[in-house]
């Protein structure tokens, strides 16, 4: 499976994935169109080992609903994923088995090397 979960709007993710050149073969998910399902996000919890990982302290409406304050559990992130989609880091990249989340430097270099192959 190759998939790229992104913000169409987010010109991050538009420069990375200009970078990447993702072929026919990669699915390409807007997630402002529709957010990531439970079923998918549960595998990709289960590759990065927690929500957590998936989950973006950027987003405006962290400190807007003020969960920045709050002692989160895992099912909260988890909730909070499934119920806004600018609460899943992005850009969040399958190729095969290896997943790359968010857009460090380091992390592209390597999404990079992996489609590259």
């Amino acid at each position: 499976m190759k998939k790229i979960f992104h913000l169409s709007s987010c010109s991050t993710c538009q420069r990375i994935i200009k970078e990447l050149n993702p072929g026919k073969d990669v699915e390409m998910h807007d997630i402002k169109e529709k957010n990531i399902d439970g079923k998918t996000l549960d595998w990709l919890k289960e590759k990065v080992g927690s929500y957590e990982a998936l989950f973006s302290k950027r987003a405006m409406k962290y400190r807007g609903l003020g969960l920045d304050k709050m002692e989160l559990t895992e099912a909260d992130y988890r909730k909070h994923i499934l119920a806004e989609y600018t609460f899943l880091k992005r850009p969040f990249i399958i190729n095969g088995k290896e997943v790359f989340i968010g857009n460090a430097k380091k992390e592209v270099e390597t999404a990079l090397n992996s489609f590259s192959k």
